[in-house]
């Protein structure tokens, strides 16, 4: 469409009127023509483009109305200015509720022609507006889903990543008599392999901002359960929670603690046959979530081997990023560590 010149169909029975409306949207820079009957104009509009129709109430065989409901019909109409002699507003507002942009009054004192002009002038730029918003709508969409795609696709490769440097974690472990360093490194490759976790459900989700925990949870809880039964422990872990969904980062933070409390359950909680059973309860109300890792074992043990400390300032890194803090009991039998988290 031309801002200069836009294409009018007039539509309406009386060819007096036309050539008059005619002859004064052409002053105002539009190429108007014009049909004498809704059959005819719908035929045009079918034929040809137009950049907008001002539409004529009474004709015969079809009143504009029911010409208006044949032009929505088509594909992609163009915006409909409706025309009328009638002093009836229902008329008017009948028109307006049929999908016209605007209406205009035939008016006996000659002002009809320059409110037309007016009208068909603030249609045709609130139809660019609404054609501008789409396809800036559209580009952002396109836009976003690009992201996500890139998104998803980065996560992949990360996942992929981490997976394979959890593999070498575990194969250097294999290769390692001191039992010292084969603990070091089995917790080392379970923290890796908590943190591909968290990518890996992020490319197979529809969405890249959270993490369903739960589902989260129990995948992971199953490859601890894995690597424990590859080091020769018979240990029954039961796994339940609430549904939760978290932010990514929250994700990560949660799943570390969850597998440096569940680690230390797994090594220290039953040393003489270890077989025994651990528990994991994920619950949240409101603003406020609990996290309780527990087991049957032998308690907190003064007397057992220390390590560095790392795990602990991990967890307690994590807790805090998550809004919480960790509490350990010792329940004699057993150990129960809960920490509070804002979900």
């Amino acid at each position: 469409m031309s801002a200069a010149s836009p294409r009018v169909l007039y539509i309406d029975d009386d060819p007096g009127i036309c050539r008059l409306v005619q002859k004064a949207l052409a002053a105002r820079g539009m190429l108007v023509e014009y049909a004498h009957a809704g059959d005819a104009g719908i035929a045009r509009l079918r034929q040809d483009a137009f950049d907008i129709v001002a539409l004529d109430y009474y004709m015969p065989g079809q009143t504009g109305l029911q010409v208006l409901g044949r032009i929505k019909e088509l594909p992609a109409p163009p915006p409909v200015v409706f025309v009328t002699g009638s002093d009836d507003s229902h008329v008017a507002v009948a028109a307006l509720k049929a999908g016209a942009v605007d209406y205009v009054w035939k008016d006996a004192q000659g002002n009809f022609f320059a409110l037309l002009a007016e009208a068909i002038g603030t249609a045709l730029e609130k139809d660019r507006l609404r054609r501008e918003k789409e396809v800036a709508e559209r580009e952002v969409r396109e836009a976003r889903d690009r992201a996500e795609i890139l998104l998803k696709e980065v996560n992949h490769r990360v996942a992929n990543s981490l997976t394979i440097v959890a593999s070498f974690v575990n194969l250097q472990r294999s290769r390692v008599d001191d039992r010292v360093a084969r603990e070091v490194l089995e917790t080392m490759s379970a923290r890796v392999s908590a943190i591909a976790a968290v990518h890996r459900r992020l490319y197979t989700s529809d969405d890249v901002r959270s993490v369903d925990l739960r589902e989260y949870l129990q995948h992971l809880v199953e490859e601890l359960q894995e690597l424990q039964i590859g080091e020769g422990r018979d240990l029954a872990i039961k796994f339940d929670s609430s549904p939760i969904s978290l932010p990514t980062d929250k994700a990560v933070a949660f799943g570390i603690v969850v597998t440096e409390l569940l680690t230390n359950a797994c090594k220290y909680a039953y040393p003489a046959t270890g077989r025994g059973e651990i528990r994991i309860r994920v619950s949240a109300s409101g603003d406020d979530g609990c996290l309780v890792v527990e087991d049957d074992g032998v308690g907190l043990r003064h007397d057992a081997p220390s390590g560095t400390g790392l795990g602990s300032r991990i967890i307690g890194m994590m807790a805090a990023s998550l809004g919480g803090s960790i509490d350990l009991s010792d329940n004699r039998p057993g150990v129960r560590a809960t920490m509070s988290f804002k979900p």
